[in-house]
């Protein structure tokens, strides 16, 4: 089955190479959703998620003849969208990895959760973190980005990423204990 979806996709996108619009407009409708998703997790606004997915569309489209399926062509727009979205934030001079003052070890290890928590409160919760923390849980988490990639693409040393990582999940569950 996989491989039906991406011998599909592939002839989808070697049409729009040779700029049919149909195969765009098929191609962009069948990922715009997922990077929307990407854009709202990694910016937190609407209008600036829409921005950056047209942009990005509009990238991917010209840029196609660089596309040589070393991936899939998700994998690859989504790596525009949160390259785009990143270096939307550097540009409204969002910080992107917040440091804060007090010492954190990273081995060190929260307290076990014993009990249930509502997916309710953790979407909150997330909403309610600094953007760099909320940045590293959602390329972390929900992306897949190991912390090499997440280095790379934020421009930050890997051990950055990590004790970022800890910290952002340290202060979730702060924020959602308090809720």
């Amino acid at each position: 089955m996989e491989t039906n979806i991406r011998f599909t996709h592939q002839a989808l996108v070697e049409k729009c190479k040779t700029g049919h619009s149909s195969s765009q407009y098929q191609l962009y409708s069948l990922y715009v959703d997922a990077m929307y998703n990407i854009g709202m997790r990694m910016l937190g606004n609407k209008e600036d998620a829409e921005d950056i997915v047209q942009e990005s569309f509009v990238s991917a489209f010209k840029n196609l003849g660089g596309f040589n399926y070393e991936s899939t062509f998700g994998a690859w727009l989504k790596r525009i969208v949160i390259n785009k979205s990143i270096n939307y934030l550097k540009v409204k001079r969002v910080p992107v990895v917040p440091m804060e003052d007090h010492e954190f070890h990273l081995h060190e290890e929260p307290p076990e959760q014993t009990e249930a928590v509502d997916i309710k409160k953790v979407k909150i919760g997330i909403e309610k973190l600094p953007t760099g923390y909320k940045q590293i849980l959602n390329l972390y988490l929900i992306e897949g980005y190991d912390h090499n990639e997440i280095g790379e693409v934020l421009g930050i040393s890997t051990s950055t990423s990590k004790s970022q990582y800890h910290r952002a999940k340290k202060k979730l569950l702060e924020i959602i204990n308090e809720l």
